[in-house]
């Protein structure tokens, strides 16, 4: 893992940072708006309250940044985080939250999340992640990083991990990028079914119950490099 003290400055040599903000709180939409709009290279193009309208504002102004609020009045914001990474596959997106909880952390980073950011977050930090981020690492807000690195460092079973085979390693470098089983048997040329199949044997053998703790014991086990995470 990366770990970072230093406030980097947002690349120059790049064209502005086109963001959209999705959050029903207007007055935090206001807030992010006199926060960023001092910073030359930062161009607010949008600002919409619910997921409905994220979809529509990420295929009309093709944002590079997308600043999600964790909790959405009309859709799942992971639900709505998957989609707009279908939708714009190169965009990065920023969840802002005021949840600790580290199971909703997880959650969002394994479902694309490129930071996790808490509300109240100071505006050099706000900047210093979204520089993480267009550099293409992931950001984790320094309240929450520590537990949530922790956590991984925690063993989750003493059990022993079964050897998994070549395509199971390949069914779960895949599953912890947080792709469906229709996305990884599209990849690898698989049914659903036959992938559904290789996700209980993955699961049976690393000893845990579902996709999330799956991708922790992934992690934590070594199988599968950890993403670089920024702001501990």
């Amino acid at each position: 893992m990366h770990y970072s003290t230093t406030v980097p400055e947002l690349s120059k040599s790049t064209s502005t940072l086109k963001i959209v903000i999705v959050d029903p709180d207007l007055r935090s939409q206001f807030e992010l708006k006199q926060r960023l709009s001092t910073h030359p290279h930062l161009n607010i193009v949008g600002s919409v309250t619910n997921g409905q309208a994220s979809f529509s504002a990420a295929k009309t102004l093709k944002p590079d940044l997308i600043i999600l609020n964790m909790y959405l009045p009309d859709l799942n914001s992971i639900v709505v985080l998957k989609t707009l990474k279908t939708l714009l596959p190169r965009v990065r997106v920023l969840m802002l939250s005021g949840d600790r909880n580290e199971r909703r952390v997880a959650d969002a980073l394994l479902h694309g999340a490129d930071a996790y950011c808490l509300k109240g977050i100071s505006p050099t930090q706000l900047l210093v992640a979204i520089t993480c981020v267009q550099d293409g690492a992931v950001y984790l807000d320094p309240q929450i990083a520590r537990c949530v690195v922790n956590q991984l460092e925690k063993p989750t079973s003493d059990q022993p991990i079964a050897v998994l085979t070549k395509r199971e390693l390949e069914i779960l470098q895949l599953l912890v990028k947080g792709q469906t089983n229709a996305e990884i048997g599209k990849a690898l040329y698989l049914s659903p079914y036959t992938i559904k199949c290789h996700v209980r044997n993955i699961m049976n053998k690393l000893a845990v119950d579902d996709r999330v703790q799956i991708a922790v014991r992934a992690l934590r086990s070594g199988l599968v490099k950890p993403h670089a995470v920024s702001g501990i």
